[in-house]
């Protein structure tokens, strides 16, 4: 197996590096200040091709692997940590619309979505819907015009800033073959924006709650057959637990480095801190978690490409693995630096808010571990 990039992955690496380092790592600490969305800086992502990655080129997106972009969002995030992860979420919705959308909608949305020059929304959790999205309760009921759509989703990213809402809504019986989703603008008639919530981090895009209120639906903004939503939103969560994780090893990469430098530069006793062998110590080991949390999500990344029937566990391996791992590296580069951690002028705090959600969002971990076991207790037989 060669761990190595290619030269396709390398040019890559390279380019989102340089995007991130000069267009969105000199903003990222007043943007989570203000709470400002910064919308002309993804613009400028969508002509490189980052809102549109492993969007088909039929559609105008670049068509990379999962492994190709989870490359270019780990050193995205480098630079922000929440406009990447708003860029990975734009992305799936994106890639959805693309792959099962009727002409009509592909024709409508994809040239500007995977431009930048709209954004999407991804619309699954409910109010008592979260880790069993199967349960959720928004309504389309079938009319003589297509769709009437009733109920209400919460901590969507975007909300009340993106163009169209890929939402998830139940058309049929109760369970999970009775969702069906859907591509509707985000100004449409019924639509109702909640106020944006007051978050621990992430702050550089707005989460708000919508509610649908008698929303009148074309039929040809379904995306599929009716009840193939749950489906398509599961092989989403695939990809989304993918981008999620490598949006943790980039911003934990940062924080490493970050530290790294910082313990050269300080001194105690006489002697930069970085002599000390207790901090080496701690640094080797950010280092080794960190890489090995990456391989594990490259790895992932594979699976899914191949259509591994496996990859949904290797999906949720990464995803648990990846954030818990990315979390306590970016705590203990926050912890290197001392009291300069804790304030606001260091970036650290600003990476340990920002990854905290990676461990809730796409899927707790907690059911990560559910995911996982599930699999190893349904044949006693099978190796991973």
């Amino acid at each position: 197996m060669n761990f190595d990039l290619s030269e396709d992955q390398l040019a890559f690496e390279d380019a989102a590096r340089q995007f991130a380092m000069q267009e969105f790592a000199p903003h990222a600490a007043q943007w989570d200040k203000d709470h400002y969305f910064p919308i002309e800086a993804i613009k400028k992502a969508g002509e490189l091709g980052f809102c549109g990655l492993y969007t088909p080129e039929s559609e105008g997106g670049l068509g990379l692997s999962r492994l190709d972009a989870s490359i270019i969002f780990e050193q995205l995030s480098m630079g922000c940590t929440t406009t990447t992860a708003m860029l990975t979420i734009h992305n799936m919705a994106t890639w959805m619309i693309a792959t099962w959308g009727q002409e009509s909608v592909k024709q409508q949305w994809c040239e500007q979505l995977v431009s930048g020059h709209k954004l999407a929304s991804y619309c699954l959790t409910e109010p008592g819907a979260g880790s069993d999205a199967a349960s959720l309760t928004t309504k389309a009921a079938p009319n003589e015009k297509g769709y009437v759509l009733n109920g209400a989703k919460v901590f969507i990213s975007g909300a009340g800033s993106t163009d169209v809402l890929v939402v998830m809504a139940r058309t049929g019986k109760e369970g999970p073959k009775g969702v069906s989703a859907f591509a509707i603008p985000a100004d449409t008639k019924g639509i109702i924006y909640g106020k944006a919530e007051e978050k621990m981090g992430w702050n550089a895009q707005p989460t708000r709650m919508i509610t649908f209120d008698n929303v009148q639906l074309e039929a040809s903004w379904r995306l599929g057959d009716e009840g193939q939503g749950f489906k398509m939103a599961m092989q989403g969560l695939d990809g989304g637990r993918i981008n999620i994780a490598t949006c943790s090893i980039g911003t934990a990469q940062q924080a490493l480095n970050v530290a790294r430098q910082y313990l050269t530069e300080r001194e105690q006793f006489g002697k930069p801190i970085a002599t000390f062998q207790a901090l080496q110590f701690k640094l080797a080991d950010m280092a080794t978690e960190l890489v090995a949390a990456r391989q594990m999500v490259r790895m992932a990344a594979v699976k899914l490409d191949g259509k591994h029937a496996d990859s949904t566990t290797y999906c949720a391996m990464a995803k648990r693995f990846a954030t818990d791992v990315g979390f306590k590296v970016c705590n203990e580069a926050l912890q290197l630096h001392g009291g300069y951690g804790y304030i606001k002028e260091y970036p650290l705090e600003r990476h340990v808010r920002d990854v905290r959600v990676h461990q809730i969002l796409e899927g707790t971990n907690e059911i990560m571990r559910v995911i996982i076991a599930r699999r190893l207790l349904s044949d006693e037989n099978s190796v991973l």
